[in-house]
Protein backbone atom coordinates (compact mmCIF):
# COMPACT_ATOMS: atom_id res chain seq x y z
CA UNK A 1 0.00 0.00 0.00
CA UNK A 2 1.21 3.21 -1.04
CA UNK A 3 2.04 6.45 1.75
CA UNK A 4 -1.06 8.06 1.97
CA UNK A 5 -0.60 11.61 1.39
CA UNK A 6 -1.09 14.31 3.85
CA UNK A 7 0.01 17.45 2.29
CA UNK A 8 0.10 18.30 -1.62
CA UNK A 9 1.97 21.80 -1.98
CA UNK A 10 0.48 23.01 -5.38
CA UNK A 11 2.58 24.46 -8.18
CA UNK A 12 0.51 27.66 -7.68
CA UNK A 13 2.07 31.11 -6.50
CA UNK A 14 -0.13 33.68 -5.67
CA UNK A 15 0.99 37.11 -5.55
CA UNK A 16 1.95 37.87 -2.20
CA UNK A 17 2.08 42.07 -2.33
CA UNK A 18 -1.84 41.87 -4.02
CA UNK A 19 -2.67 38.88 -0.99
CA UNK A 20 -1.55 41.50 1.43
CA UNK A 21 -3.45 44.54 -0.16
CA UNK A 22 -6.66 42.46 0.06
CA UNK A 23 -6.32 41.57 3.69
CA UNK A 24 -5.32 45.25 4.85
CA UNK A 25 -8.99 45.91 3.71
CA UNK A 26 -10.46 43.79 6.24
CA UNK A 27 -8.13 44.10 9.30
CA UNK A 28 -10.15 46.57 10.63
CA UNK A 29 -13.60 44.77 10.09
CA UNK A 30 -14.98 42.77 12.97
CA UNK A 31 -13.60 39.30 13.37
CA UNK A 32 -15.15 36.73 14.72
CA UNK A 33 -13.46 34.70 17.54
CA UNK A 34 -13.09 31.06 16.23
CA UNK A 35 -15.69 28.85 17.36
CA UNK A 36 -13.95 25.60 19.22
CA UNK A 37 -12.83 27.77 22.03
CA UNK A 38 -11.72 24.28 23.98
CA UNK A 39 -9.28 24.18 20.70
CA UNK A 40 -6.72 26.94 20.95
CA UNK A 41 -5.29 29.23 23.63
CA UNK A 42 -4.54 33.27 22.69
CA UNK A 43 -6.22 34.82 20.00
CA UNK A 44 -7.83 33.27 17.19
CA UNK A 45 -10.41 34.70 14.87
CA UNK A 46 -11.53 34.24 11.26
CA UNK A 47 -14.03 36.74 9.00
CA UNK A 48 -16.00 34.53 6.52
CA UNK A 49 -15.40 36.25 2.22
CA UNK A 50 -18.52 33.51 1.45
CA UNK A 51 -20.94 32.05 3.81
CA UNK A 52 -24.55 31.31 3.09
CA UNK A 53 -26.07 34.24 4.29
CA UNK A 54 -23.64 36.29 2.90
CA UNK A 55 -22.58 37.68 6.10
CA UNK A 56 -18.85 38.03 7.30
CA UNK A 57 -19.51 37.02 10.53
CA UNK A 58 -21.05 33.43 9.51
CA UNK A 59 -17.57 31.88 10.08
CA UNK A 60 -18.85 28.16 10.36
CA UNK A 61 -17.20 25.59 8.30
CA UNK A 62 -19.71 23.40 8.13
CA UNK A 63 -22.54 25.02 5.97
CA UNK A 64 -25.84 24.60 7.26
CA UNK A 65 -28.55 22.95 4.56
CA UNK A 66 -28.04 22.36 0.97
CA UNK A 67 -27.74 25.97 -0.11
CA UNK A 68 -25.00 27.16 -1.85
CA UNK A 69 -22.77 29.99 -0.15
CA UNK A 70 -22.39 33.50 -1.53
CA UNK A 71 -20.41 36.37 -1.75
CA UNK A 72 -20.17 38.64 1.81
CA UNK A 73 -20.45 41.86 1.71
CA UNK A 74 -16.42 42.51 1.85
CA UNK A 75 -15.54 40.26 -0.75
CA UNK A 76 -16.61 42.99 -3.42
CA UNK A 77 -13.92 44.90 -2.45
CA UNK A 78 -11.25 42.07 -2.65
CA UNK A 79 -10.59 42.21 -6.36
CA UNK A 80 -7.90 39.46 -5.59
CA UNK A 81 -9.27 37.10 -3.25
CA UNK A 82 -11.94 37.41 -5.95
CA UNK A 83 -9.88 36.52 -8.96
CA UNK A 84 -8.13 33.63 -6.62
CA UNK A 85 -11.68 31.95 -6.06
CA UNK A 86 -12.84 32.15 -9.52
CA UNK A 87 -9.76 30.55 -10.89
CA UNK A 88 -10.74 27.29 -8.35
CA UNK A 89 -13.70 25.29 -10.57
CA UNK A 90 -15.62 23.54 -7.57
CA UNK A 91 -17.99 24.42 -5.52
CA UNK A 92 -16.92 25.96 -2.33
CA UNK A 93 -18.35 25.15 0.87
CA UNK A 94 -16.54 28.01 3.36
CA UNK A 95 -14.07 30.30 2.67
CA UNK A 96 -12.92 31.92 4.86
CA UNK A 97 -9.61 34.16 6.55
CA UNK A 98 -8.02 32.76 9.72
CA UNK A 99 -5.93 35.08 11.83
CA UNK A 100 -3.60 33.48 14.48
CA UNK A 101 -2.40 36.31 16.72
CA UNK A 102 1.49 36.11 18.13
CA UNK A 103 2.18 33.49 21.06
CA UNK A 104 -1.76 32.13 20.38
CA UNK A 105 -1.56 27.93 20.25
CA UNK A 106 -4.09 25.60 18.25
CA UNK A 107 -4.33 22.54 20.12
CA UNK A 108 -4.23 19.23 18.64
CA UNK A 109 -7.22 17.84 16.86
CA UNK A 110 -8.47 16.37 13.77
CA UNK A 111 -11.27 17.81 11.78
CA UNK A 112 -13.64 15.39 10.13
CA UNK A 113 -14.33 14.37 6.07
CA UNK A 114 -11.48 16.83 5.02
CA UNK A 115 -9.33 14.45 3.29
CA UNK A 116 -9.54 14.28 -0.53
CA UNK A 117 -10.68 10.97 -0.03
CA UNK A 118 -14.05 11.85 1.56
CA UNK A 119 -14.91 13.80 -1.17
CA UNK A 120 -14.39 17.28 0.37
CA UNK A 121 -10.68 18.93 1.04
CA UNK A 122 -9.21 22.28 2.59
CA UNK A 123 -6.40 24.60 0.92
CA UNK A 124 -4.60 26.87 2.94
CA UNK A 125 -2.74 29.88 1.28
CA UNK A 126 -0.92 31.58 3.69
CA UNK A 127 -1.16 35.52 3.14
CA UNK A 128 1.01 36.83 6.40
CA UNK A 129 3.20 34.58 8.21
CA UNK A 130 6.72 33.88 9.97
CA UNK A 131 9.50 31.28 9.95
CA UNK A 132 8.47 30.93 13.92
CA UNK A 133 5.19 29.35 13.15
CA UNK A 134 4.98 25.59 13.55
CA UNK A 135 2.05 23.46 11.85
CA UNK A 136 2.70 20.69 13.22
CA UNK A 137 0.63 17.24 10.95
CA UNK A 138 0.70 13.94 11.61
CA UNK A 139 4.05 14.95 13.95
CA UNK A 140 5.48 16.44 11.27
CA UNK A 141 6.47 20.26 10.30
CA UNK A 142 4.81 21.80 7.23
CA UNK A 143 6.01 24.99 6.53
CA UNK A 144 3.87 26.87 4.33
CA UNK A 145 4.99 30.01 3.20
CA UNK A 146 3.06 33.08 2.06
CA UNK A 147 1.51 32.99 -1.57
CA UNK A 148 1.75 29.48 -1.59
CA UNK A 149 -1.29 26.91 -2.25
CA UNK A 150 -1.55 23.72 0.19
CA UNK A 151 -3.69 20.86 0.85
CA UNK A 152 -4.11 19.99 4.33
CA UNK A 153 -5.79 16.47 5.02
CA UNK A 154 -6.94 17.90 8.66
CA UNK A 155 -8.10 14.40 9.17
CA UNK A 156 -4.99 13.67 10.96
CA UNK A 157 -4.24 15.30 14.54
CA UNK A 158 -2.58 19.16 13.48
CA UNK A 159 -1.56 21.70 15.45
CA UNK A 160 -0.45 25.06 15.07
CA UNK A 161 1.74 27.77 16.93
CA UNK A 162 2.51 31.33 16.42
CA UNK A 163 5.89 31.82 18.15
CA UNK A 164 6.70 34.75 16.00
CA UNK A 165 6.53 38.46 16.31
CA UNK A 166 3.75 38.64 13.21
CA UNK A 167 0.25 37.18 13.09
CA UNK A 168 -0.40 34.63 11.10
CA UNK A 169 -2.97 34.99 8.68
CA UNK A 170 -4.18 32.16 5.81
CA UNK A 171 -6.84 32.30 3.23
CA UNK A 172 -8.58 28.99 4.12
CA UNK A 173 -10.97 27.55 1.04
CA UNK A 174 -12.96 24.11 1.41
CA UNK A 175 -14.33 22.57 -1.56
CA UNK A 176 -16.55 19.65 -2.87
CA UNK A 177 -14.59 17.18 -5.12
CA UNK A 178 -14.82 17.22 -8.36
CA UNK A 179 -13.34 16.21 -11.85
CA UNK A 180 -11.74 19.72 -11.90
CA UNK A 181 -9.76 19.07 -9.12
CA UNK A 182 -9.08 15.40 -9.53
CA UNK A 183 -7.02 16.53 -12.32
CA UNK A 184 -5.13 19.37 -10.02
CA UNK A 185 -4.65 16.47 -7.22
CA UNK A 186 -3.45 13.55 -9.13
CA UNK A 187 -1.36 15.13 -11.58
CA UNK A 188 0.88 15.79 -7.92
CA UNK A 189 -0.14 12.73 -5.88
CA UNK A 190 -1.61 8.65 -7.14
CA UNK A 191 -5.32 8.07 -6.65
CA UNK A 192 -4.58 4.93 -4.66
CA UNK A 193 -2.59 7.49 -2.01
CA UNK A 194 -6.18 8.95 -1.09
CA UNK A 195 -7.35 6.55 1.16
CA UNK A 196 -8.23 7.27 5.13
CA UNK A 197 -7.00 4.97 7.19
CA UNK A 198 -9.30 3.61 10.06
CA UNK A 199 -7.29 4.01 13.10
CA UNK A 200 -6.63 8.19 12.21
CA UNK A 201 -9.63 9.03 14.74
CA UNK A 202 -9.55 8.05 18.68
CA UNK A 203 -12.17 7.64 20.59
CA UNK A 204 -11.51 10.77 22.57
CA UNK A 205 -11.01 12.77 19.47
CA UNK A 206 -14.17 11.41 18.40
CA UNK A 207 -16.25 12.98 21.27
CA UNK A 208 -14.56 16.13 21.12
CA UNK A 209 -15.70 16.01 17.39
CA UNK A 210 -18.94 15.14 18.25
CA UNK A 211 -19.07 18.05 21.22
CA UNK A 212 -17.93 21.06 18.99
CA UNK A 213 -20.24 19.49 16.24
CA UNK A 214 -23.08 19.66 18.87
CA UNK A 215 -22.03 24.13 18.82
CA UNK A 216 -23.16 24.07 15.55
CA UNK A 217 -26.81 22.88 15.72
CA UNK A 218 -26.97 22.60 12.22
CA UNK A 219 -28.25 19.88 10.17
CA UNK A 220 -24.82 18.83 8.19
CA UNK A 221 -23.81 18.78 11.99
CA UNK A 222 -26.24 16.61 13.18
CA UNK A 223 -25.95 14.20 10.36
CA UNK A 224 -21.81 14.38 10.55
CA UNK A 225 -22.37 13.04 14.37
CA UNK A 226 -24.23 10.17 13.23
CA UNK A 227 -21.51 9.43 10.93
CA UNK A 228 -18.99 9.47 13.72
CA UNK A 229 -21.18 7.47 16.27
Amino acid sequence: MEELVRTIKFPIVFDTERLKTDVQKVLELNWIDHYNSNDYSGKWTSIALMSQSGKSDAIYAFPNGNEPIVNTEILDSCEYFKSILNGFLFEKTAVRLLQLAVGAEIKPHSDHCLGYEDGSFRLHIPIITNSEVEFILDGNRVIMNEGECWYIDANFIHSVANRGKNDRIHLVIDGIRNEWTDKLFFTEANPNQFIKPKDIISEEQKQLMIAELQLMNSSIANDLIKEIK
